[in-house]
């Protein structure tokens, strides 16, 4: 009698202290608060055959790389860790090799990318035709576009953000700047050539 007493004593015991123990959950991961800014655009002008408006939260630098060339820019989200670079080039009956170049160089991501989705712009009024590439998942490069006028201009442009690529914690601020990119391409003009 006295073993069973001790045995059902040493099981209560037990019972006890593990009902006892607090059961951890862990929270799942959160990201910082964005605070997004409000849209209020102004144009970009220069010597270059362009201009478009861009949002007043962002700046405009002439792109200082080594293998820049003339107006070629970067609009810079500061607030966002974000840039924009532009590259600008001629057509000079090479309008095919520079689309095939801007399609290289967006499915070039496909190892990382989740899915390309393609939005086409066209735009007789304006002379403006090209496509947007939302590239989802973690990738270099969310959003990649090139807008031309099919005759003498090609403009190319690719988000890129100082940090490393997730896609969930990017997502807003992609989002908002993919807004941004769209002004570019319904408010750009081109310059040097009447039509």
């Amino acid at each position: 009698m006295k073993k069973i007493t001790i045995r059902l004593t040493f099981v209560v015991l037990l019972i006890l202290l593990f009902s006892c123990k607090e059961h951890y959950t862990p929270k799942p991961l959160g990201y910082f608060r964005i605070d997004l800014p409000t849209k209020n655009y102004m144009r970009y002008t220069s010597t270059c055959p362009y201009s478009f408006e861009y949002p007043d939260y962002a700046s405009i630098t002439p792109d200082s790389s080594p293998r820049s060339e003339a107006c070629f820019l970067n609009v810079t989200f500061k607030n966002f860790n974000g840039r924009l670079h532009l590259s600008y080039k001629e057509v000079n009956n090479n309008l095919a090799q520079f689309t095939e170049d801007a399609h290289m160089f967006v499915y070039k991501h496909t190892i990382k990318a989740d899915a390309i989705d393609e939005t086409i712009i066209h735009n007789d009024s304006t002379h403006v035709y090209g496509i947007i590439y939302d590239l989802k998942g973690n990738v270099a490069s969310n959003i990649q576009f090139f807008l031309t006028d099919s005759n003498r201009h090609f403009l190319r442009g690719a988000l890129y953000f100082g940090t490393t690529p997730n896609k969930d914690s990017l997502a807003p601020v992609i989002e908002f700047i993919r807004k941004d990119i769209v002004r570019i391409g319904e408010s750009l003009r081109w310059g040097g050539i009447k039509f």
